[in-house]
């Protein structure tokens, strides 16, 4: 629990690091409100389970949840098990492909699992929105559906560039919104937190829920967590992403490849650290008192610690500094067996065949930039070939990529 006392310290402290708070005046009366009756807020996020694994960019929410838990406040961690079935429209060009029962099912119960890396589990609400989503009559989504009408919809920029473009836009994206919305109605939520691509979403829960007596919840949104490669969103798809359950060496190599202007980013999503406290620090960089490389080691440190634990973070670091400044191999490198044919292959295959790119031609880049070693040598001809009987050697792509290749005869 944080020892924030006045109202104003602790709105501070929720609201750090948001990009909308609408409206903070009610925040701030909900906070005073609960402090007098001793009533805890209700506070909700919902993650739709589309993949099975959690990422950093997804823990910018999930650190919001916990800084209302430290204060006291109920968090309600929701599973869209329904709504999963709909697909989120948010961002898309064309009709998202909907999530199969199974594939629901088996990621949501991946998400419990990972989230408590940061939640009290004590103290956190887990639903699953089916339980009432699925209840609902014929009767009961016309009533819903009747709340919301087609031009509020297609103020959503996403709906309107496609609606214009004369890209089709299926009826049940409309209900998505609306079933976001009836969750909060549901839960009787006083706050709704998501990233910024949410806001239309958040808001239709916030202008329903009048129409059902209850006051309107506070909508609360966060950055979209910028991945690894400066650029895009922190994402799969984009393979520029740190998971949560990754290795705590692969964690810390993966957050000291980030620049050093986005790293401050990441200390102010990624971190407790107060915005006076983040600020000092870029001054003591900035004025040369603090080296950036021993900021970013920081970085790392807590955000492993985090998921991991203390020691694995200092372990980490002395694995990293072994690596990438003594130059030196991994301590445990992997084994892979490779099956080759008579003849052996082409190293772009073994390269892929290791799972080290995601194609033969994509591996083929890989030796001209010159980012591929066999035992610590450069390769750079595209050409080269691994023979079968080949003694075992140490496959290196990039930095983090390294593996000991075993070849063994397909015949054999």
């Amino acid at each position: 629990m944080t020892t924030l006392k006045t109202v104003s310290e602790q709105l501070a402290y929720l609201t750090k690091g948001c990009v909308d708070v609408v409206r903070e005046s009610e925040l701030r009366s909900k906070l005073e409100r609960s402090a007098q009756t001793s009533t805890p807020l209700v506070v909700k996020v919902g993650f739709d389970p589309t993949a099975p694994d959690l990422h950093l960019g997804h823990t910018v929410l999930i650190r919001k949840m916990k800084h209302f838990q430290d204060l006291g406040h109920t968090v309600v961690f929701l599973i869209g098990d329904f709504t999963g079935l709909i697909g989120d429209p948010t961002g898309r060009s064309k009709t998202r492909p909907p999530l199969t029962r199974d594939d629901i099912d088996a990621n949501a119960e991946t998400y419990k699992k990972q989230v408590f890396t940061l939640l009290d589990p004590e103290r956190t609400v887990v639903k699953f929105n089916r339980a009432w989503l699925g209840a609902l009559t014929s009767e009961d989504w016309i009533r819903l559906s009747a709340r919301y009408n087609v031009a509020q919809m297609l103020e959503r920029r996403h709906f309107r560039q496609r609606y214009e473009k004369g890209q089709p836009i299926g009826i049940h994206e409309f209900l998505y919104p609306l079933t976001q919305a009836y969750d909060s109605v549901h839960l009787n939520v006083d706050v709704e937190l998501g990233g910024t691509d949410q806001l239309f979403n958040l808001n239709v829960g916030r202008d329903i829920m009048p129409g059902f007596g209850l006051a309107p919840q506070i909508v609360m949104t966060t950055p979209l967590l910028v991945g690894l490669d400066g650029v895009e969103k922190m994402s799969k798809s984009a393979a520029n992403y740190v998971g949560i359950a990754e290795s705590p060496n692969d964690m810390f190599g993966k957050v000291m490849s980030v620049s050093d202007d986005l790293m401050w980013s990441y200390y102010e999503l990624l971190t407790d650290l107060s915005v006076a406290e983040i600020a000092s620090m870029r001054t003591q960089v900035g004025a040369g008192e603090l080296h950036p490389k021993r900021a970013k080691l920081d970085l790392a440190q807590r955000i492993v610690t985090d998921f991991h634990s203390r020691d694995s973070a200092a372990e980490a670091e002395k694995e990293f500094e072994r690596r990438f400044v003594g130059k030196a191999l991994p301590s445990d490198i992997a084994e892979h067996v490779l099956e080759l044919g008579a003849d052996g292959a082409r190293l772009a295959e073994v390269i892929a065949g290791v799972g080290f790119a995601g194609s033969n031609s994509a591996a083929t880049r890989l030796i001209e930039q010159g980012s591929v070693r066999l035992d610590g040598e450069r390769v750079t001809e595209r050409g080269r070939r691994i023979a079968s009987d080949s003694a075992p050697f140490v496959l290196q792509v990039g930095k983090r990529k390294v593996v000991r290749v075993c070849p063994r005869s397909a015949a054999t």
